[in-house]
């Protein structure tokens, strides 16, 4: 997908959430050999180096890569040269020369314009390529969009069949700003695949209810980061072989109950 700043995003990435140590490294290995060339870490997942060292092992050129990190909330909190000195930790840590997209992962109160100008310098030295944000609602970006000198190209968000923001979405898109979905199934105690809707849709199309719920995910227009789970990725990027009905992703939207993960990944209420 094509961003505002006309660099291209893979549809379908993975995610590495949770994922430490050797797991991490052979799991993005692992999904770069599969055929992905999309892959999301974070300051706060610990694990930037692993993904780093993933990357390197699978052999794939770094420029077919599509790199994503995240400046952590405590980061944000301590200050502009803080984030600064992150960014280069973070660099130094995936050993690469540039990031594909760095977001800000929380909208921390007043901390972002400092962490967002801190970015956008790291954008005009070449260190980053792009700049976004995670888990901002429309008040979140309105008031970055007072001061922001480059625009964001992308909000990730929590969007699955019980969650589908529609709303939101819809905003971001007005703005020229992509959506990246992150939390497809849900998590914790939402079980979104064992609903008796996408049962009998994975039925249907002769298909798996995961892949029923990605695929009404990228016919949403968006972007997407299942976590990096071997087993799955072969079934992940099959995604493109089928179409859902109108009916049947009306059928799933309907589905919404603005129902998070858990109660803490509120952007309105977060407590960090």
């Amino acid at each position: 997908m094509k961003l505002s700043n006309n660099l291209e995003i893979p549809q379908i990435g993975v995610g590495t959430w949770t994922l430490r140590g050797e797991t991490a490294r052979r799991n993005v290995r692992l999904a770069l050999e599969a055929g992905f060339r999309h892959i999301d870490t974070a300051q706060a997942y610990e694990n930037e180096a692993e993904v780093g060292q993933g990357v390197a092992d699978s052999g794939v050129p770094r420029d077919e890569v599509f790199i994503t990190t995240k400046v952590a909330t405590n980061i944000m909190r301590e200050g502009r040269e803080a984030v600064r000195l992150s960014i280069y930790k973070s660099l130094s840590q995936l050993k690469m020369e540039y990031i594909d997209l760095l977001l800000i992962h929380w909208p921390v109160k007043d901390c972002v314009k400092d962490t967002w100008q801190v970015m956008e310098d790291c954008v005009r030295k070449g260190l980053v390529r792009s700049i976004g944000v995670s888990n901002f609602n429309r008040h979140h970006l309105d008031s970055l969009l007072e001061y922001a000198e480059i625009r964001p190209v992308i909000n990730q968000m929590e969007v699955h069949p019980f969650l589908t923001q529609e709303e939101n979405i819809a905003y971001n898109h007005q703005q020229g700003i992509q959506v990246e979905a992150w939390g497809p199934f849900g998590q914790g105690d939402i079980d979104v695949v064992g609903h008796p809707l996408l049962q009998s849709l994975a039925q249907k199309y002769q298909k798996t209810a995961s892949q029923i719920v990605l695929r009404w995910i990228v016919q949403r227009d968006l972007i997407t980061i299942p976590r990096a789970k071997p087993h799955h990725f072969a079934e992940n990027l099959d995604i493109v072989s089928f179409t859902l009905e109108d009916k049947d992703m009306q059928a799933i939207s309907s589905l919404n109950k603005n129902l998070r993960s858990n109660v803490l990944n509120d952007p309105e209420t977060f407590p960090w």
